[in-house]
């Protein structure tokens, strides 16, 4: 699935096609949160020295034994950074030399300080001030624990209130990609997709390099008639763009569940089939599907897998799908095909954790030419 050919065509690719990033425009949008990473202590044994709980299962070994009871958790704050999806895949947009505009909650009268190097190097719009989010992160995974009361600013009338409707409409027919994530957090996400395929799409003219790419973001907590909702809207983007659909292996099974499709096995093989049988469901260009360990996709041409750069022990992990998705797109709009774009994501992703910095082309191509292990 991964060879070191495979890799050094990649990355032969990157160098050869990265310098046409430049006049590549990406759409961006449509939320924004202030991310805490943070620890949470299992033994402290000085000031300044401790031992944080490795688990997710640990975690919860500890608060289930609270239970009737009460119990005391410190939580150690390692960085704040900038975070939501729409920030993350847009700043690594950025590292790789695309023009980028961003949409979103960013902080609104002033930029808020923790977005302010990203809105140094790109064009940003900012609606209202950004939600919050306490990312607990563990070796086995993360707890998300957000504050999105701010997303009920993000809707059709204040984009175009602070954009301009002039603006938003040059934008989406200036850019090669359009990116339009977290639905499940932005609850006017659906109303801002009806507004934009009936006023904008009809108005773009046509072009083979218009890619809009969509990430659900965890859909658990909505109902399943409302998520079929929204894939209906994703279907008709279809229309005016190439739709990419990014999930990861827990909304791949969750968005089978909701259109009937019986999802098997985890295996690369049992998800690159997944990944066909929603693809055509949905009548999208592609669905890419990308667990921790490897990714695959599937699009009219066919499916792919490719292993993952996978590190047992990341600097940081929240993030990493949206620099995978980020990088899955580098692919698409350099022309690779799915095997190579998928090698880009995966590439972004294993980088990303490792240094907690988004790649260059030029650190991706370094590292597929380094591979890991």
């Amino acid at each position: 699935m991964n060879t070191q050919a495979l890799r050094e065509k990649t990355a032969a690719a990157l160098a050869a096609g990265g310098g046409s990033l430049k006049t590549r425009q990406a759409l961006v949008g449509l939320d924004g949160f202030v991310d805490e990473i943070v620890r949470v202590v299992d033994k402290r044994q000085t000031q300044q020295e401790y031992s944080a709980i490795p688990s997710l299962s640990k975690l919860s070994e500890r608060v289930a034994a609270a239970a009737g009871k009460s119990t005391n958790m410190e939580l150690v704050v390692q960085k704040m950074k900038l975070g939501g999806n729409g920030p993350i895949m847009a700043n690594a947009l950025v590292a790789f030399g695309m023009k980028v505009t961003y949409v979103g909650n960013l902080g609104r009268p002033a930029i808020h300080p923790a977005f302010a190097d990203f809105a140094s190097r790109a064009e940003v719009f900012s609606i209202a001030d950004p939600g919050h989010t306490d990312a607990l992160e563990f070796e086995d995974g993360k707890l998300m624990l957000g504050k999105l009361e701010p997303l009920n600013e993000i809707t059709y009338e204040n984009i175009v209130k602070y954009v301009g409707a002039a603006k938003w409409q040059g934008l989406f027919a200036a850019s090669s990609l359009i990116g339009l994530v977290n639905w499940t957090m932005i609850p006017a996400m659906n109303d801002i997709w009806r507004n934009l395929l009936e006023k904008i799409g009809p108005t773009l003219p046509a072009s083979p390099w218009r890619f809009v790419f969509f990430d659900l973001a965890d859909p658990a907590k909505r109902l399943p008639a409302d998520i079929r909702t929204a894939l209906d809207w994703i279907g008709r983007f279809q229309k005016y763009f190439k739709v990419v659909l990014g999930l990861n292996e827990t909304e791949s099974v969750e968005i089978a569940n909701v259109l009937g499709i019986t999802a098997r096995d985890g295996s690369p093989k049992a998800l690159e089939q997944l990944a066909g049988e929603l693809r055509d469901k949905l009548k999208i260009e592609i669905v890419v599907i990308h667990p921790v360990k490897f990714a695959t996709a599937a699009s009219s041409t066919g499916s792919a897998a490719v292993e993952g750069a996978w590190d047992p022990s990341p600097l940081i992990s929240t993030g990493a799908g949206d620099h995978f998705n980020a990088g899955f797109c580098l692919g698409c709009l350099l022309g690779f095909d799915l095997q190579q774009s998928l090698l880009a994501g995966v590439a972004t992703s294993g980088f990303y954790v490792r240094t907690g910095n988004s790649p260059t082309v030029d650190d991706l191509a370094r590292f597929l030419r380094n591979w890991p292990g």
